[in-house]
C-alpha cells in the first residue's frame, strides 16, 4: 500500500510470538535436512573413498539432482506424497548431498600418504587409524561442506512456502508479504532468513576450531 512505513513496529510487536514460532519451524526443517543428508552423504563419500570407481557416478547423481530447480520438486513431490513434511525434505535433504560428498571425499583425500604410513608403522588397524588420525584431519573439510549445506539450506526452506501456511518457516512472510504488498512482513521474513544463515556459519566455524585446535595454530605460526 503507497504511503505506507517501510517497517509497522506495532505490527511486529504484537506478532512476536507467531514470529518465533517461525523461526523454530524454519531451523526444524533445516535440521533434518542437514542432518538426514550428512548421514547419507558420509556413507556415500566414505564409499566413493574405498571405491574410487564410484566416485564420478556419484557425483553425476548428486549434479543431476541439484539441477532441477527447487520449485519443480517441491510441486512434483506434492503429486505423489501430499501437502507433508516428506515433501518439503525429500528436495532439501537431495539438494544436501551435492554439496556434502564433494566436501567428505575431499577431506579424506587431503590427509597425507605419509601420515597413513606412520599410523600403519604405529601398528594402527585400518579402523583405528580411520578414526584418529583420518576423520580428524578430514575434520576442516568436513566442517566446511556442513556450513555450505547449513546456509544453503536455511536459505531453501523459505521455498517451501510455496506449499502453503503450514511450511516454509520464514519464507510464509516474504510470501504472504509479497501477496499483501505488505513489506513489512517481507522484511522481517527475509531479514531473519539472513540474520540465521550468517548466525549458523558463525556457530558452525566456532565449532571446526574447537574440534581442530591444531589448525589455528598451524596458520598462526606461518
Amino acid at each position: 500500500m503507497s504511503g505506507q512505513p517501510l517497517i509497522q513496529w506495532g505490527w511486529v510487536l504484537d506478532h512476536l510470538g507467531p514470529i518465533v514460532g517461525r523461526v523454530e519451524q524454519h531451523l526444524y526443517l533445516t535440521v533434518i535436512a542437514v542432518g538426514i543428508g550428512f548421514v547419507i552423504s558420509f556413507w556415500l563419500a566414505a564409499l566413493s573413498v574405498r571405491r574410487r570407481r564410484l566416485y564420478p557416478f556419484v557425483t553425476v547423481l548428486a549434479t543431476g539432482l541439484y539441477a532441477i530447480p527447487s520449485f519443480a520438486m517441491f510441486v512434483a513431490l506434492v503429486a505423489t506424497t501430499g501437502i507433508s513434511v516428506i515433501s518439503v525434505e525429500v528436495p532439501l535433504v537431495l539438494y544436501t548431498v551435492i554439496l556434502f560428498v564433494p566436501n567428505i571425499v575431499a577431506g579424506f583425500d587431503s590427509v597425507p600418504p605419509e601420515v597413513i604410513d606412520a599410523a600403519d608403522g604405529m601398528g594402527y588397524t585400518r579402523s583405528q587409524r580411520w578414526r584418529r588420525v583420518e576423520l580428524p584431519l578430514a575434520v576442516p573439510l568436513i566442517v566446511a561442506g556442513l556450513r555450505l549445506a547449513t546456509v544453503s539450506t536455511l536459505g531453501l526452506v523459505t521455498v517451501s512456502a510455496i506449499l502453503g501456511d503450514r511450511f516454509g518457516g520464514l519464507g510464509y512472510y516474504i510470501l504472504d508479504g509479497y501477496h499483501r504488498s505488505f513489506p513489512t512482513e517481507i522484511l522481517v521474513g527475509g531479514v531473519l532468513s539472513i540474520a540465521l544463515a550468517g548466525l549458523a556459519d558463525i556457530g558452525l566455524y566456532l565449532l571446526q576450531r574447537r574440534l581442530t585446535p591444531w589448525a589455528s595454530v598451524r596458520a598462526a605460526s606461518r
